[in-house]
């Protein structure tokens, strides 16, 4: 019977994997394409109404006014009516690590222990992914590939979504290392003495993150016999090579954590997070913090907040002058598609359209350290974008028309896609 059972289980995961088989990654650019009519939103605050963009061999050669006299090149696409966007960026995701959340063989984004920093979340990047697949439709063409748990959870790398492999999909490696930081307080939920009550074991976990990084730190000081694999993992945030990113959500976290790694010589840090950050803006921008702040659509942690403090909290930091990106705080990558739409409800409370586009473009590209390449549309830089019928930011009217990843036109085609087209038969057949 449990030989059966085994067979059984066996044939079911076969058949699963060969109905989930990857699309072919697009091939590369073979010729100019021209994009002409459109309006260009160049993520980095500035529109052109009627705009001439020309990219060949991956990269963009042209960008500017339809009216200019420059000789279109290669296949030309009407752009009249639509609008163009660079490709958007979702950082901190576990993407390409879990498939299912209910199936444990499918999740590959947490280790077992709390500092584990040379955990490196590239190599087990499934560029097969459907989840992966279905970012492409809303404009969602990079990502930072993240390991998740510990308190150190490990090295993220940042991908394109389109490719054979991990080899093929990296666009930065090992960019950064990620640490979570402990809450000052918790919430007991049974009993009378239900509500939020101060850790006890708050200073505990903050003298174990010091002494880690002050061990780490000595470890690239000295010439040590024998190889610390966690400790050489974190040199590259003592010398500046990559950034510490930290998820912290309090006024008191965020100084305490920013502090510490301040003092231990970190050059380059990125505060993840950062739901009362709006109130420490000085404090930020003394210190020079970028902030990736979770998604938009949510509710107020506590009583005492205005319902809209996660929908204007964009706006407050940037108007303060932050740099802001926007990162998905839910566990269900899935809900990563969704992110144009958080950038929408930024604009909704009042930051300007083109502001809020920044947040999943431009800004984040900076923060992430890839903006030489990716995140705008100039001159010289990847043709990474897509062509949409209407706002992109708007998911009434984000319906791309063609995406290209490094100038190669990816499918917008995906499981998701499939369904609708097969239950939009049923339907109209009746």
């Amino acid at each position: 019977m449990k030989t059966y059972k085994s067979i059984l289980m066996l044939v079911v995961l076969l058949s699963v994997s060969f109905s989930w088989a990857q699309q072919t990654p697009a091939s590369k650019q073979k010729e100019a394409i021209t994009i002409e009519g459109a309006t260009a939103h160049l993520g980095n605050g500035e529109v052109i109404e009627n705009s001439l963009v020309i990219f060949e061999g991956g990269k963009i050669t042209f960008v500017g006014d339809a009216k200019m006299k420059i000789a279109r090149k290669g296949k030309t696409i009407d752009g009249t009516g639509k609008h163009i966007y660079p490709g958007f960026i979702a950082p901190t995701k576990a993407l390409g690590l879990t498939e299912i959340d209910a199936v444990r063989a499918s999740r590959d984004e947490d280790e077992i222990g709390e500092f584990i920093p040379h955990v490196r979340s590239l190599i087990a990047y499934n560029a097969e992914s459907k989840v992966v697949e279905s970012m492409r439709p809303n404009g969602v063409l990079l990502a930072q590939i993240t390991p998740q748990g510990g308190e150190i959870s490990g090295t993220s790398s940042i991908v394109q979504l389109d490719a054979w492999n991990w080899e093929d999909a990296a666009v930065k490696v090992d960019d950064g290392i990620h640490l979570h930081w402990p809450s000052s307080f918790r919430f007991n939920r049974r009993g009378d003495d239900r509500g939020y009550k101060p850790n006890d074991n708050y200073q505990e976990s903050i003298a174990q993150i010091t002494s880690f990084l002050q061990s780490s730190k000595a470890y690239g000081q000295t010439n040590a016999k024998e190889e610390h694999a966690p400790f050489k993992a974190m040199q590259g945030v003592f010398n500046g090579s990559q950034k510490l990113y930290i998820y912290a959500n309090g006024e008191k976290e965020i100084i305490d954590a920013i502090t510490l790694a301040k003092s231990e010589g970190i050059k380059s840090i990125v505060l993840v997070g950062g739901y009362e950050a709006y109130k420490i803006t000085d404090f930020l921008k003394q210190h020079n913090i970028p902030v990736l702040v979770q998604a938009t659509h949510n509710r107020p942690r506590f009583e005492d907040e205005d319902y809209d403090l996660p929908y204007k909290l964009p706006k407050l930091l940037t108007d303060a002058g932050l740099l802001v990106g926007i990162q998905n705080a839910s566990a269900d990558n899935f809900q990563t598609r969704n992110l144009p739409f958080y950038a929408g409800q930024v604009a909704g409370q009042g930051l300007e359209k083109e502001k809020a586009l920044a947040l999943i473009t431009g800004n984040t590209a900076k923060i992430l350290g890839i903006d030489d390449s990716y995140g705008t549309l100039e001159t010289g830089k990847s043709a990474t974008l897509f062509l949409s019928k209407g706002d992109a930011l708007d998911m009434r009217t984000n319906q791309l028309l063609n995406a290209f990843i490094d100038g190669r036109e990816v499918s917008l085609e995906t499981h998701q896609t499939e369904l609708w087209k097969r239950y939009m038969t049923k339907y109209e057949n009746q």
